[in-house]
């Protein structure tokens, strides 16, 4: 994530984390997803938490933006496009 060039054979500990984490969190949205679009039901989530965390990846996705960090841009705007899923159906589907 900084001005250091990439070589697959210098990975980093910390880039390999960052990048395991950043996969796995943006990932565990996707079978809350499914299951949304498949019972179309949004009764045990909470719009509020949701709404927090879209501001909050919002904001990460602004910063990562402002640095150009391209793990930080890909992951939360995939994340975002997740949860403004969510967002949508929990205000549909009441």
């Amino acid at each position: 994530m900084g001005s250091r060039p990439f070589y697959p054979m210098n990975i980093q500990l910390s880039d390999v984390l960052g990048h395991t984490a950043a996969f796995l969190t943006t990932v565990s949205f996707v079978p809350q997803v499914v299951r949304v679009i498949k019972t179309k039901s949004t009764k045990d989530i909470s719009l509020g938490m949701f709404l927090l965390m879209a501001a909050g990846v919002i904001l990460w996705l602004i910063y990562g933006l402002m640095i150009m960090a391209w793990p930080l841009i890909f992951c939360n705007g995939t994340t975002i496009l997740l949860v403004m899923i969510i967002l949508y159906y929990k205000v549909r589907y009441k």
